[in-house]
């Protein structure tokens, strides 16, 4: 197997087990605290500790590659996640299990960015539609094959393999970067920004697990608002001191590039929508329409149908149409689809919920998979590790703060009509409000050059080789009109 694919499926398979981790544990949240004696709502501390301790390293990720080699950081990222897992399925109280979520969080933080900057570093940008494609896959698959694989193993298992599946998967993640993953390293790394970091952190832990808590009722509003507040100010002051600074751990001066730009707000919004998903589909499928959550699971499994025959047509389809032009449309196109799930009643046949979803997730896969590459088509060497950063801190806050809008959403819709129990109904605003959102992100993509990313997306080859075309149609028309000419003049002397 080729470079080109190789190395995308190991960040791949890393990146499965992360997404695919941090959403199976909320099915065995029950089952998980009954027996090491805690109650449910006490153990969603897990789930936000995880969020809590991405927002703080996921910044120190790219200097940490550069100074010590994307290669080793990656496996080594890798090996703490496996730490996490083994400490977690070995916990017998709320407080080892939390500080085993935490050293989860340290690893993934390590993972998703360094893994995108392996990929970048190793992958020839003519490839890099393809090699995205693949890396684009886990992000999709993990949060609707989770729910269902941690019922299927809590009810039929045991909970603790939910986390113990992570060690072979670990293991071969290693030994697989460290045979063919070649050791790249940074010259010249910069001077760590501790300053920057701190604030950074405390920033994005702030609205990271301010919108996270306030997407799981675990914390009155005054105190979401509160620790949402102190994430703002916070980031406030590192943008000030960024300013000032010569080596950013967010470099947020990226953002002048025009397809950075888009990727980072339009991607923004875009992800608003499609983080919600996965939060508001499965509670109505088991709150509103009665669905053991394994049926649910099984059901909006149809979303990573949709993504994976994706991968195949990406590049074939952002190459005939260019980014600009297929990013604006299709996201109009996906928020379409998922404002469809606005439609869904109990009395919809459960097919034609499950085509929706699957043509609904092949267009947002797509959709990721563009963003995650045009990002990366202007910047340069050097600045990579930056760039990855940024894009993984972007996705974060888009993903938290899409549970957030989606539980608000439903929340309002139960306040307005004085309800205290969930129906099916208080769903259908919240998949339009965040779908609204998601497709407000188009006018931000339509804002890119006309060329943007033709380099990589192998568009600017097809424009080249048409010019051609037409410009030996012409001259052959042009030699066809003077030889006719030619002739008439011929004709005219012999008359």
């Amino acid at each position: 197997m080729n470079k080109e694919r190789l190395i995308p499926l190991i960040v791949a398979t890393a990146l499965f087990m992360e997404n695919m981790d941090s959403t199976v544990i909320a099915t065995s949240l029950p089952a998980i605290a009954a027996d090491i004696g805690t109650s449910p709502l006490t153990l969603k501390l897990a789930i936000t500790s995880y969020l809590l301790s991405l927002a703080v390293f996921i910044p120190a990720s790219g200097w940490t590659a550069d100074r010590f080699g994307p290669r080793i950081v990656f496996a080594g990222a890798v090996g703490v996640f496996m730490l996490g897992s083994i400490g977690c399925a070995l916990s017998s109280s709320v407080t080892n299990f939390v500080f085993a979520r935490i050293l989860q969080g340290l690893g993934g933080a390590m993972m998703t960015p360094v893994g995108r900057l392996v990929l970048l570093r190793s992958v020839d940008k003519s490839a890099l539609v393809n090699a995205m494609a693949w890396v684009t896959v886990p992000a999709l698959i993990g949060p609707v094959i989770g729910p269902p694989l941690g019922g299927f193993i809590t009810t039929y298992f045991s909970w603790h393999w939910i986390f113990l599946i992570n060690i072979p998967i670990g293991l071969l993640g290693i030994f697989m970067a460290l045979k063919y993953i070649d050791p790249i390293k940074s010259v010249d790394p910069e001077r760590f920004d501790l300053y920057g970091l701190v604030l950074a952190g405390i920033g994005l832990a702030g609205i990271a697990f301010g919108l996270s808590v306030a997407g799981l009722n675990l914390l009155p509003w005054t105190i979401v608002a509160a620790l949402v507040g102190i994430g703002v100010v916070s980031m406030t002051l590192y943008v000030l001191h960024a300013r000032r600074t010569g080596s950013p751990v967010l470099d947020f001066s990226l953002l002048r590039l025009s397809t950075m730009r888009a990727a980072i707000i339009g991607g923004f919004m875009f992800r608003v929508g499609i983080g919600a998903l996965p939060f508001l589909l499965p509670l109505l499928m088991q709150v509103g329409f009665g669905l053991t959550p394994f049926q649910s699971g099984l059901v909006t499994f149809a979303s990573a149908v949709g993504a994976m025959g994706m991968k195949t047509l990406a590049a074939s389809i952002i190459r005939t149409f260019g980014f600009r032009n297929m990013m604006t449309v299709n996201a109009v196109v996906s928020s379409a689809f998922l404002a469809a799930c606005a439609l869904f009643t109990i009395s919809t046949p459960l097919l034609l919920i499950f085509i929706i979803l699957v043509v609904g997730g092949f267009f947002r896969s797509l959709q990721f998979t563009a963003i995650n590459t045009v990002a990366y088509a202007e910047v340069e060497a050097p600045q990579m590790s930056r760039a990855t950063t940024l894009v993984s801190v972007n996705q974060q806050l888009a993903v938290s703060a899409g549970v957030a809008i989606g539980a608000f959403s439903v929340e309002t819709v139960l306040a307005l009509h004085h309800q205290t129990e969930l129906t099916a109904d208080a769903f259908a605003p919240a998949f339009v409000v965040v779908s609204l959102i998601s497709a407000a992100s188009a006018w931000f993509f339509w804002q890119m050059p006309t060329d943007a990313g033709h380099e990589i997306s192998g568009r600017k080859a097809i424009e080249i080789s048409s010019r051609k075309g037409a410009e030996r149609g012409a001259a052959a028309a042009a030699v066809k009109h003077a030889t006719e000419d030619t002739q008439n003049a011929r004709d005219q002397r012999l008359g």
